[in-house]
């Protein structure tokens, strides 16, 4: 084994911590964002696999590799957590990364509806543990934001993730491990979350100055209110098509409409990995309808259906793509969005 300028030989582990810190000090919690992509592409293969009888246990392969995604980010977490303290404290504390640290129990829930159809013990633990983290973060969160004082430029779409996002999963998951009386509870959180945050980042679209193109990536998460809360509306209700539901996923399809009219303003932030923000909602803009469908809906939602599940598997198998690319070509770990 070599030997350093300072004439001591290197202890392998202590190198070996050394690297693992490093990597876990440059992963940022938006990177749980791949985890909510691809389990709500899993989960809109698990209802086309159901509606339209296609595909061959798809569905668990994605899902499997959202388990995956989802391990390797907890480790280096928990790794963060542990030899790079002050990184994820000044993650915590920053005023736009800090509510993507929301993603790591939505993240768990996601997975745990993964597991459940496979044992329901590990489905409910896992529920338990990102419900809990879920729950406290967003309450923590929201009560610093009450605070006040908060500078208008940092108002991004990302606030939705605490509460809204939360409690949409909360309900979606509680549901389908058979407390739907719970998951309407959760899903009242999220709507009324999401109504009274959606008028304040509107204000800052359209009164505060041209959000910088490091930070629009962050809109993605813009499209996910309405058709995740469709998702758990579903879940909550028993899936009997209704206006309700009906008028989330149109409003939906509005914000999917008027992202694609930003797309080459979007673009002006490049090939970042921001861009996973898109990816839930867009799964979720495919699961619903397919639902639906599933539950004997027909006429507009049976048009709407094919386009938005064809839609969200070109996203993330562009996303993905973009992903590796961003690994190998060692531009994953870019510089953390400011408001600058």
């Amino acid at each position: 084994m070599a030997i350093d300028s300072t004439g001591f030989q290197p202890n392998p582990q202590e190198l070996n911590t050394g690297w693992i810190a490093s990597v876990a000090a440059r992963t940022p919690a938006a990177y749980f964002g791949m985890v909510l992509g691809l389990s709500g592409l899993g989960n809109a293969w698990r209802a086309a696999e159901q509606t339209w009888h296609i595909g061959n246990g798809i569905s668990e392969w994605i899902l499997a590799l959202a388990a995956i995604v989802w391990a390797v980010l907890v480790i280096l977490f928990a790794a963060k957590a542990v030899l790079a303290t002050d990184k994820l404290v000044t993650e915590i504390n920053h005023p736009v990364q800090c509510c993507f640290v929301g993603l790591i129990g939505v993240a768990t829930m996601l997975i745990a509806g993964a597991a459940e159809p496979y044992s329901y013990t590990a489905g409910a633990a896992l529920f338990i543990v990102g419900f809990v983290f879920t729950g406290i973060f967003a309450v923590w969160r929201t009560g610093g934001l009450w605070h006040g004082e908060r500078d208008p430029a940092t108002t991004t779409a990302v606030l939705y993730l605490p509460t809204v996002a939360g409690s949409f999963v909360t309900a979606t998951i509680a549901s389908s491990l058979g407390y739907q009386d719970w998951g309407q509870l959760a899903f009242g959180a999220g709507i009324f979350s999401w109504l009274a945050i959606e008028s304040v980042l509107l204000h800052r679209l359209l009164m505060g100055p041209m959000t910088p193109p490091a930070l629009r990536p962050t809109l993605g998460v813009q499209l996910a209110p309405a058709p995740v809360g469709a998702v758990a509306y579903i879940s909550v209700s028993g899936g009997a098509p209704d206006m309700f539901v009906h008028a989330l996923i149109g409003y939906g399809i509005l914000q999917l409409v008027v992202l694609l009219r930003l797309s080459q303003w979007l673009r002006e932030a490049g090939a970042v990995m921001g861009f996973w923000a898109f990816s839930f909602g867009a799964t979720s803009m495919a699961t619903a309808p397919v639902r639906l469908l599933g539950h004997g809906d027909n006429a507009a939602i049976s048009v709407v259906a094919p386009i938005t599940f064809f839609l969200a598997n070109l996203l993330v198998l562009g996303l993905t793509v973009m992903t590796v690319w961003l690994l190998v070509s060692g531009r994953m770990y870019a510089k953390p969005v400011t408001a600058k």
